[in-house]
């Protein structure tokens, strides 16, 4: 006897609907941005779909087709925004490009996507030339927040925004694909070497959507308003351009200017609940309210990642009664991995929360063998799920081994199920055939209050291979002794683990994520033998 057990409608899950969703439901809702030229831009979800809606059809009016890639070159904005969902709602692919970059890395990521069109902020139009110039695909600039300057360079046409949707174009359909079609590609920073493609498909980026919005993730409600101070080119935004729009929260977009004034302005001025970003930006933050006196009264919570959060600086966000969530994640994760849960009162530097559903986590031996103990233990992060890289852009080969990512770190899971990320295994430094963490160091230095940053790298050495070279970023006005630096160390870690030398920089070097360049460091120092550099007395290295 066969059963007639009925059937659930089939929606694909495809990023058209949650801007369909906000345009619907939340359409009063404002997203508000800061441009180059001072102009703060505002946009409700149901202007921003239209928009979006219009960029689709000029796009298809081009000849761009489901699975071509359509660049951007923006800051955080409503018109980046607005591209987004036009570029992937008709199936396209938007290849964000980092413009911290150099020219000649991101028109080799351009010559690999072949994108035609890029998107560029106003600010950013002698760089999209240089690129368009350096043998690439495109044919075409579109000028976003700003004017279009006029450009002789030859073959590439340049026009802004208001000029490209006011020629005539059909409408064009919206998700009429599969949900597993690619919508986005983000390369790698390319730290520990050439950058690599992650392509990002509709349904992950939709279920790692739904996996945000849980109470123990993110908690990100209507009532919120966000500011989104990490760039949209890094990592899909942290995924927060999806969640806002998909819960009704109101975004604050900063544009380029995230200095600390510019944010702090932000944050008072409409009211931000949650701000989102890597730990180097809240230290400026955090100095520049020290010495202006601001208070900012509305900010209950902040996101961060990124790097690993030195404990002195969550200790002075706690102390003006701003909560500090952690969380850890990668480009190839697309990007949330764990998130300390949201009012739990969780010891900031304790660790990385915890993975939510969709996201398992599993901790290897250096030849990526199962630990037989998973809580506890020190190893090898590996990591699967829905919204986890499987294969990187134009590479035939899988990311993965029986499944599993191996994503670098090392770890280490606690009996509750909180990550805790100890190290990375390219970070760590050999000495006399032993190894040492550097990430062990740097958090025991970066929890004094005198610290701004703190870095760790390997420097060559005649008799023991590599030893330790502490590198320190002081507060302003701080003056620690060697030993005031050393002091937390020496009570943790075995005493040949104690760095040889300690430099002192005005400014260590960042990244263009805004992590510790440890590459540079390593650049400058690592490989020379540093002035007043002594064989290592048994003290120190025995």
């Amino acid at each position: 006897m066969s059963l007639n057990h009925g059937a659930i409608q089939d929606h694909p899950l495809t990023l058209d609907r949650i801007i369909d969703h906000a345009a619907k439901w939340h359409s009063k809702v404002e997203t508000v941005s800061a441009r180059a030229d001072g102009v703060v831009d505002r946009a409700t979800y149901a202007a921003i779909r239209s928009q979006a809606r219009a960029i689709s059809a000029r796009l298809a009016a081009l000849g761009v087709e489901q699975g071509e890639c359509v660049a951007t070159l923006a800051w955080n904005s409503r018109d980046h925004l607005a591209v987004w969902y036009g570029v992937m709602a008709m199936g396209a692919v938007c290849h964000t490009l980092n413009p911290r970059l150099t020219a000649h890395t991101l028109a080799d990521m351009l010559r690999q996507s072949k994108a035609r069109v890029v998107f560029a902020s106003a600010d950013l139009q002698d760089l999209a030339h240089e690129i368009a110039a350096s043998g690439t695909p495109l044919e075409r600039i579109v000028v976003i927040d700003g004017e279009a300057e006029p450009h002789t360079h030859g073959g590439v046409a340049t026009q802004d925004i208001a000029e490209f949707l006011a020629l005539e174009a059909a409408s064009v359909s919206w998700g009429d694909f599969d949900e597993r079609a690619p919508c986005g590609l983000c390369f790698t920073s390319g730290t520990t070497g050439r950058p690599k493609g992650v392509t990002y498909t509709h349904r992950g980026n939709y279920l790692h959507t739904l996996r945000q919005l849980a109470a123990d993730v993110c908690g990100i409600g209507r009532t919120d308003t966000i500011l989104v101070a990490v760039p949209m080119f890094h990592a899909n935004g942290w995924g927060l351009p999806f969640v806002a729009p998909a819960t009704g929260a109101r975004l604050v977009l900063p544009g380029a200017d995230t200095s600390p004034e510019a944010l702090a302005g932000l944050i008072a001025t409409h009211r931000v609940t949650i701000a989102v970003a890597v730990p180097t930006v809240w230290l400026a933050l955090c100095d520049f309210l020290d010495a202006t006196g601001r208070e900012l009264p509305s900010l209950e919570r902040i996101m961060v990642g990124g790097a690993p959060m030195p404990a002195a600086l969550a200790r002075r966000i706690e102390a003006r009664g701003i909560e500090v969530q952690t969380t850890w994640g990668m480009t190839e994760l697309s990007p949330l991995g764990t998130a300390s849960v949201p009012g739990a009162g969780d010891e900031p530097s304790a660790g990385s929360g915890v993975p939510s559903l969709g996201i398992d986590l599993m901790l290897a031996d250096h030849d990526g063998k199962p630990l037989d103990e998973q809580h506890g233990r020190e190893g090898h992060l590996h990591v699967r799920g829905q919204s986890v890289v499987e294969r990187y852009f134009g590479e035939r080969d899988p990311a993965t081994r029986d499944g599993w990512f191996d994503t670098g770190d090392l770890a280490q899971i606690g009996e509750d199920g909180s990550l805790s990320i100890t190290g990375r295994s390219k970070d760590l430094i050999k000495s006399g055939g032993e190894w040492i963490n550097p990430v062990a160091i740097e958090s025991l230095v970066a929890s004094l209050d005198d610290v701004a940053l703190a870095a760790v790298i390997g420097c060559a050495h005649p008799r023991w291979g590599e030893r330790p070279v502490l590198i320190v970023e002081l507060r302003d006005g701080a003056d620690p002794s060697d030993e005031d630096l050393l002091r937390p160390i020496r009570r943790v870690v075995p005493k040949w683990w104690l760095p040889d030398e300690i430099l002192r920089l005005q400014a260590i070097p960042l990244a263009a994520t805004g992590k510790v360049d440890k590459q540079r460091l390593r650049i400058a120092y690592a490989e020379q033998a540093l002035p007043g550099q002594l064989e290592p007395s048994p003290s120190t290295a025995a």
